[in-house]
């Protein structure tokens, strides 16, 4: 089964409203532009003036491009608790990779304030779910906030499958479930079995949360020794393999139906972290010898030369069949352009890593994003 992207421009679940009226003059599309006014825009005050001034027209956040900016990064490799060795940059020799903002096309976004967050998430849990990507974004987030009170108190616990970071004067909880697949995997007679209708190995831990991020694909298309499972339960049959995005899709609808049943969106906000991709086929931005291997700067303009992947379709198409309102992070074009953002040969793991992104980096934006639309 081959899925279109989907374009769902008037759900709240692809758009957020805020203010319009960016005053960035955008240059030529491969043009990185210098963003000589961000320092206003990311005031202490900017989160309530987005909230208190008269709403004139609707803005993508995701729909933008990426410009240089001095003020950048949020925080240091080196005073950042919480780091894993594979997204560690510190031994990458060249830091302009670290000097980029995202500028929505006709908007301006709050910069992330963890002051603020601590305060209107007081006595709140927030948890992510899924894969190493989910890992890559709530250890930013847990870097941003400390980076923001140094002082404060943390405890920091990491273990399989549920890890914590909790600012314990605010009693700020942040969880991180890892379930690469969210459906289950189940040891049987045959081996591990992936099961695309069940989702019950980790659901008891998501319930109660004030808000979930949810994520999956990257494990979807690995195969050997990296794949996960060693058979596939597609209802009532078992076998060795299926088309990838056929499974994607049969396994994140059941996770729809599961939120769709399970969570009250009065007192959870939930969403949805976008198809993270990857960079080791230069085709895709017409050049097709490189991988992202010594890439210094992001693509300019706003699109992706080979679009988007099929699995971002996927994607829209679930939420679309949904009965709760999810937000998407819409985050696949944004990433697909930062080329220069992964921690390539750079990494504490090795190998040449051009599937997550370095810390400070490129899902700290991810978390801006977050903190703009809970904003809303």
């Amino acid at each position: 089964m081959g899925f279109n992207f989907i374009s769902l421009l008037f759900l709240p679940l692809l758009s957020v409203f805020i203010l319009s009226g960016s005053n960035q003059a955008f240059a030529s599309d491969n043009t990185l532009l210098v963003n000589s006014n961000h320092r206003n825009s990311t005031a202490a005050g900017g989160l309530s003036s987005l909230r208190g001034k008269k709403q004139r027209s609707g803005c993508n956040l995701f729909l933008g491009r990426w410009v240089f900016d001095a003020s950048y990064p949020f925080y240091d490799t080196s005073s950042c608790p919480f780091i894993d060795g594979e997204f560690n940059c510190g031994k990458r020799p060249d830091k302009q990779f670290l000097k980029y903002s995202w500028q929505p096309a006709s908007c301006s976004i709050p910069r992330f304030d963890g002051a603020a967050f601590l305060r209107r998430w007081r006595g709140k849990r927030v948890m992510f779910v899924g894969d190493s990507l989910s890992l890559n974004m709530w250890e930013s987030l847990g870097c941003m906030i400390h980076a923001s009170v140094p002082n404060a108190k943390y405890t920091f616990l990491k273990r399989t499958p549920l890890s914590t970071i909790t600012f314990q004067e605010y009693g700020v909880t942040l969880y991180l479930y890892r379930t690469p697949y969210i459906v289950d995997i189940a040891k049987e007679k045959v081996g591990r079995v992936l099961n695309l209708g069940a989702i019950e190995g980790g659901a008891n831990a998501w319930k109660n949360m004030d808000v979930l991020v949810f994520n999956s694909w990257h494990w979807w298309t690995h195969k050997g020794n990296s794949q996960g499972w060693d058979y596939i339960r597609d209802g009532s049959s078992l076998v060795r393999d299926m088309n990838r995005l056929d499974a994607f899709y049969k396994g994140l609808s059941t996770w729809g139906r599961w939120v769709d049943q399970n969570v009250d969106t009065t007192k959870t906000k939930v969403f949805f972290q976008g198809i993270s991709p990857t960079h080791y086929e230069g085709r895709e931005w017409n050049e097709p010898r490189k991988s992202c291997t010594g890439q210094m700067q992001p693509l300019g303009g706003s699109n992706y030369p080979s679009g988007q992947p099929e699995s971002a379709g996927v994607v829209s198409k679930v939420l679309g069949a949904m009965k709760t309102r999810v937000f998407l992070l819409d985050i696949t074009t944004l990433s697909q352009l930062r080329k220069d953002a992964h921690p390539s040969t750079y990494g504490g793991d090795g190998g040449n890593d051009c599937s997550h992104w370095c810390l400070p980096g490129l899902p700290d934006t991810w978390n801006q994003l977050l903190y703009a639309a809970l904003s809303m």
